[in-house]
């Protein structure tokens, strides 16, 4: 049994840690890393592509085709584009969210670095990011690599996921708190 275990489970799992023990043993974790930060972005962009992905009407054939097509045009190569084949070509394509985060879960664990997706309601500066990532170092003892999303419906504050904790200090929570208490009264 070994440590990345912890990290990452299930299907998407056995993906991620296998490409990540590939990917240190060739000594080229950033550059799959790179390749598949590029992949993620293709498919935010593009809704015939996250069709493409998640649909079950693709046979495993039409999906290796499709996926070797984008992955040539946009000129990612290496361990990422291999197992971004063996996903489509074993129609676990639309596992490939979750085979990522899970590599970059292992990639980061690795360097030492705990992962904090920050949800806020509008984009942080770079002083407030880098005052949180300090606050977070010093909370959990690791450095602290930010993921932000923003949610203009928790309409200020923030929620901060670090593993299986959440501190939930926005202020659309704290008004139902106040409602809920209210009605109490």
């Amino acid at each position: 049994m070994t440590a990345t275990q912890n990290i990452v489970s299930g299907p998407a799992g056995r993906y991620a840690t296998a490409l990540f023990e590939l990917a240190r043993q060739e000594k080229s974790l950033t550059a799959t890393g790179r390749n598949l930060k590029e992949f993620l972005s293709l498919l935010d962009k593009s809704d015939d592509l996250q069709r493409l992905v998640s649909s079950p009407v693709f046979s495993a054939d039409e999906q290796v085709r499709a996926i070797d097509a984008v992955l040539k045009k946009a000129r990612i190569t290496g361990l990422a584009a291999n197992m971004l084949k063996l996903a489509a070509q074993n129609r676990r394509l639309f596992l490939i969210k979750e085979i990522i985060s899970g590599f970059g879960a292992l990639v980061a664990a690795n360097r030492g670095e705990v992962s904090a997706e920050v949800i806020s309601a509008r984009k942080l500066t770079t002083a407030q990011a880098s005052k949180l990532k300090a606050e977070l170092k010093a909370s959990v003892g690791h450095d602290v690599q930010l993921h932000s999303k923003i949610d203009p419906d928790i309409l200020g504050g923030l929620i901060v996921k670090v593993g299986s904790r959440m501190v939930d200090d926005s202020l659309k929570t704290k008004l139902q708190s106040m409602k809920i208490a209210m009605k109490g009264a």
